[in-house]
């Protein structure tokens, strides 16, 4: 016990050397011009696909990969949790907030019956339609925990969970560009183009690099619109959870009454979103942590792409894409008519 318990421990640290330069290269990356609109968290995730050349080491680090992918996840959105500024948001007015719940709740039913219409299996068809819905990599991530599978299908699922993240990263990339290059045939104001960008892109990087493009103040609006999908991530994951499990019940023939999964995580991230808009922690330390919050959330991408065969992943995402595809151009359109009507 005590050989295993030495052997762990060297496996834990090895995992956390490799996927923090992982995510150091992510961060550092996600800073340079273009790859911005790729994002940390993304670039982490290539970054331990790529390591798995480096055979020795991460198979001595398997361990600490499996902890790191788990625990470090839930660590990162928890600290995800100050960045949201509630007071921003409720500034930000309820139709902001409608709009929000109306994207991420659409974008999510729609995705999904895309998906499955096109037979792509259940699991991986609701974690596109919620890093599409919601806020990319992260939502990913963040509702994985829900889906509950059995131990023989973990593997699999790391599989999905990268499947879904390369997803979101690309159409978020693509419809970026898509934003900047019809702005001025939309003949938007500034705050409109914003919301737009924030109601229709996937990741926060991809909302600040479009909003960005229409000024401040439509970069302003394109970040509260953004984290205001963001904000429905916790409530998302719990329903999303719990229908999973009553659907699953009802396909198996069990009627047992099983335990609603709740995300205790997600109570963290709102929580650390009060403490964050009601203290007085000061901007330079509130920045710190969300810092902290991407550098966590990076080393889980990495550890994510180190455990998974991504050459299986690339042979069937044609249909979960092209349901993410559809979904985002309906998306895209439905934001531009909210903003000319409303906003």
């Amino acid at each position: 016990m005590k050989n295993y318990s030495i052997l762990e421990m060297k496996s834990f640290g090895l995992a956390a050397i490799l996927t923090l330069i992982c995510a150091l290269i992510g961060t550092f990356m996600a800073g340079l011009p273009y790859l911005s609109l790729i994002g940390a968290l993304v670039i982490s995730l290539i970054m331990g696909m790529v390591f798995q050349v480096f055979k020795t080491p991460v198979e001595n680090a398997k361990i600490g990969i499996g902890f790191i992918s788990n625990k470090f996840l839930r660590l990162g959105i928890i600290l995800l949790g100050f960045k949201l500024n509630l007071i921003d948001l409720a500034r930000a007015g309820v139709k902001t907030i409608l709009l929000a719940v109306v994207v991420v709740t659409g974008t999510i039913i729609l995705t999904y019956t895309i998906s499955r219409k096109l037979h792509v299996e259940k699991e991986l068809a609701i974690l596109a339609a919620g890093g599409t819905g919601i806020c990319g990599a992260a939502a990913v991530m963040g509702i994985s925990p829900q889906i509950k599978v059995p131990e023989e299908q973990a593997e699999h699922q790391h599989e999905n969970e990268v499947l879904a993240v390369a997803i979101v990263a690309i159409l978020g990339t693509v419809f970026t560009l898509v934003d900047i290059g019809i702005k001025p045939l939309l003949h938007l104001t500034p705050t409109q183009f914003g919301v737009m960008t924030g109601a229709s892109l996937h990741e926060i990087a991809h909302a600040v690099a479009a909003g960005s493009a229409g000024g401040p103040v439509s970069l302003d609006a394109s970040i509260i619109t953004k984290l205001s999908r963001v904000l429905m991530l916790a409530p998302a994951s719990l329903i999303i959870g719990a229908w999973y499990q009553r659907s699953n019940a009802k396909e198996t023939g069990n009627t047992e009454k099983a335990k609603l999964p709740i995300p205790w995580f997600m109570a963290g991230f709102i929580i650390a979103s009060v403490i964050g808009t009601f203290l007085p922690l000061g901007a330079s330390l509130l920045a710190l942590l969300v810092k902290a919050a991407y550098l966590f959330l990076g080393m889980a991408m990495a550890a994510l792409g180190m455990s998974v065969n991504f050459k299986v992943i690339f042979q069937r995402g044609k249909n979960v894409f092209l349901a993410a595809i559809i979904s985002s151009i309906i998306l895209l359109l439905f934001s531009i008519l909210v903003v000319k009507l409303f906003f």
